[in-house]
C-alpha cells in the first residue's frame, strides 16, 4: 500500500559548487512533477537520467517543473526536459529564467552602487563583470505558472506554497498539512545556515530588500506550521524543524552582538566590518561574505543598535547611544 511519503522521491545530483550535491524531488500525482532541476552539467544530467530510471521513469515522462528559487543549481536542467508543459515558480524568478537583460543591467548597477556605499576597494570592481557567469549553469525558458503564498502546485492540490524570501527573493517552499511534510529548497538546511543573499529590488525605484531580516521573518513564519519532516535542497532529510529554526535565530543574534562590538572605537563601513568578520574568506567568497555582513548591519540598524550617516558616497555605521 502506497503512503503519502511514497509519492515523494528524492533524486541527488552533483554540482560544481562548494555546497556539494543538490536534491530534486519527484512528485507523483495528477502530473509527474519535478521540484527543482539541478545544475546544467553533463554529470547532473546523467545522474538525473539514471535515478529517474531507478524510479521507472525517463526525462520524457516529466510533465511539470516547479522551482523553489532562481539559483542555477536549482533550475539548470529545465530546458533539457522535452515534454514539460508547465514551469512554475515565484513571480520574482521570471527575469532569471527568461533572461531579462534590462533586469541584469539594473542588477550590475545595483552592486556597483553597493560597492561604493560599502567602501569596497577598486580591486574588487572587476567582479561586477562576472555577476552573470552563474547563468552558464542555469536554464533559459518561460515561467508559465506563478506560485505565491497559499497557491497549490498544479496537479498536487495537497501541496501549498509558502513564500520564504531571504536566501533568494524568489524563494518559495511547499507544505503538506496532512502529514507535515515540507519541501524547503535552500530555506532550511540541517548542516548549515542558508546565506541571505543581497539582490536588487525587483522593480526599479523600490527600496532594496533586507535579506537577513526577510530570512528571519520567513523562519519565524514557519513556526506557525506543524512541520514534521523537511525535504531540503542540500543535506539530509530531517525532522525537529522548529528546534532548528530557534537555534538559527539565536545564533544570528549572537553574531550580530559580535559585530556590534566592532564599533566600540568609532564608525565603520560595511567593507571594514566584513574584513573583521570574515578575515579568511573575504578574498575567496567576496559576494557571500559581503551579503552576510550587510545583513548583520541591516539587523543592527533595524533593532536600533546602530545608526548611519554618509561620508561622500560611503555609508558609515556607528553605535546608537
Amino acid at each position: 500500500m502506497q503512503t503519502m511519503k511514497d509519492t515523494i522521491k528524492k533524486i541527488t545530483l552533483p554540482t560544481p559548487y562548494a555546497v556539494g550535491d543538490v536534491h530534486v524531488y519527484l512528485l507523483e500525482g495528477d502530473r509527474l512533477t519535478l521540484i527543482d532541476a539541478g545544475v546544467k552539467t553533463d554529470d547532473a544530467w546523467q545522474a538525473l537520467v539514471k535515478q529517474l530510471a531507478e524510479c521507472s521513469y525517463t526525462p520524457e515522462d516529466i510533465e511539470q517543473v516547479v522551482l523553489t528559487h532562481h539559483h542555477p543549481d536549482h533550475m539548470g536542467l529545465v530546458e533539457k526536459l522535452p515534454n514539460v508543459s508547465s514551469v512554475a515558480g515565484h513571480p520574482k524568478l521570471r527575469p532569471w529564467l527568461e533572461r531579462d537583460e534590462t533586469f541584469f543591467k539594473r542588477y550590475e548597477q545595483f552592486f556597483y552602487e553597493m560597492y561604493q556605499e560599502s567602501g569596497v576597494p577598486e580591486q574588487y570592481y572587476p567582479l561586477l563583470k562576472r555577476l552573470k557567469k552563474p547563468l552558464e549553469f542555469s536554464s533559459k525558458g518561460s515561467l508559465t505558472k506563478e506560485l505565491t503564498d497559499g497557491g497549490v502546485i498544479p496537479g498536487h492540490d495537497e501541496w501549498v506554497t509558502v513564500e520564504t524570501p531571504g536566501h533568494a527573493q524568489s524563494h518559495i517552499s511547499f507544505y503538506r498539512e496532512a502529514d507535515g511534510a515540507f519541501i524547503g529548497g535552500d530555506h532550511l538546511l540541517e548542516p548549515i545556515s542558508s546565506n541571505p543573499l543581497l539582490e536588487p529590488p525587483y522593480e526599479e525605484g523600490e527600496e532594496r530588500p533586507r535579506p537577513l531580516l526577510q530570512y528571519r521573518a520567513s523562519m519565524e513564519k514557519l513556526l506557525n506550521f506543524d512541520i514534521q519532516i523537511v525535504y531540503p535542497g542540500h543535506g539530509k532529510v530531517f525532522d525537529q524543524a522548529h528546534a532548528l529554526i530557534r537555534r538559527r535565530l539565536k545564533k544570528q543574534v549572537e553574531r550580530a552582538e559580535k559585530v556590534l562590538k566592532m564599533f566600540e572605537d568609532g564608525p565603520l563601513g560595511a567593507y571594514e566590518v566584513c574584513k573583521q568578520l570574515f578575515p579568511k574568506h573575504i578574498e575567496s567568497q567576496f559576494g557571500l561574505t559581503m551579503s552576510e555582513t550587510i545583513g548583520q548591519l541591516d539587523y543592527l540598524e533595524h533593532t536600533g543598535q546602530l545608526k548611519t550617516s554618509y561620508s561622500g558616497l560611503q555609508k558609515l555605521y556607528y553605535v546608537n547611544r
